[in-house]
């Protein structure tokens, strides 16, 4: 098989996926965003790192935001939104952060393959993102890291949040790039 190939397999089960997320679940998301006082983002491995991807965004939308585990991130209290992504919902450190969020009052979302996990359970509500589980990717001819299928939907349903964002607070390129880094 061709890279080409590889590439359009798994762009597929990504197209797959994402629309099997729910639009309720969705759509509470966004209301959430809407009204949280502040956004706190966490994740471990690959999923913390799309977990900071969608920081960006949303600081480069002029959000209060602030991802989990860095020097400069204060408190949570009640009115902030703590965000976890984890595939599989079981990941020890996010289930930390998940208690200690609802211990002070945020509202936790988690972005999971598995809504019946810890994180799952525990958490406010859950936006369901499949491609965890080998069952996930069952007939799909896919030979990729099981967490990659949940990592790619899960970054294209993040930025398709943004892109949302961006039209209902009628944002414009240039004010996007006024909160870019500019010290690199």
């Amino acid at each position: 098989m061709q890279i080409h190939e590889r590439m359009e397999k798994l762009t597929g089960k990504i197209a797959e996926q994402c629309r099997q997320i729910d639009g309720k679940s969705m759509a509470r998301f966004l209301d959430e965003l809407a009204s949280a006082r502040r956004i706190f983002v966490a994740g471990a491995g690959r999923s913390g790192l799309v977990a900071r991807a969608f920081a960006m965004r949303l600081m480069h939308l002029g959000l209060s935001v602030h991802v989990v585990g860095e020097v400069t991130t204060p408190g949570a209290k009640a009115g902030d939104l703590l965000i976890i992504v984890s595939g599989s919902g079981q990941t020890n450190s996010m289930i930390g952060v998940m208690k200690r969020g609802k211990q002070h009052g945020a509202t936790v979302v988690a972005l999971t393959s598995r809504a019946d996990s810890q994180i799952g359970r525990g958490s406010d509500f859950t936006v369901r993102i499949k491609g965890k589980t080998a069952k996930d990717l069952a007939g799909s001819g896919l030979k990729v890291p099981l967490g990659t299928p949940f990592e790619l939907t899960t970054m294209v349903f993040l930025d398709s949040v943004i892109e949302e964002l961006v039209h209902r607070h009628g944002k414009s390129a240039a004010e996007l790039r006024a909160h870019h880094a500019n010290l690199e």
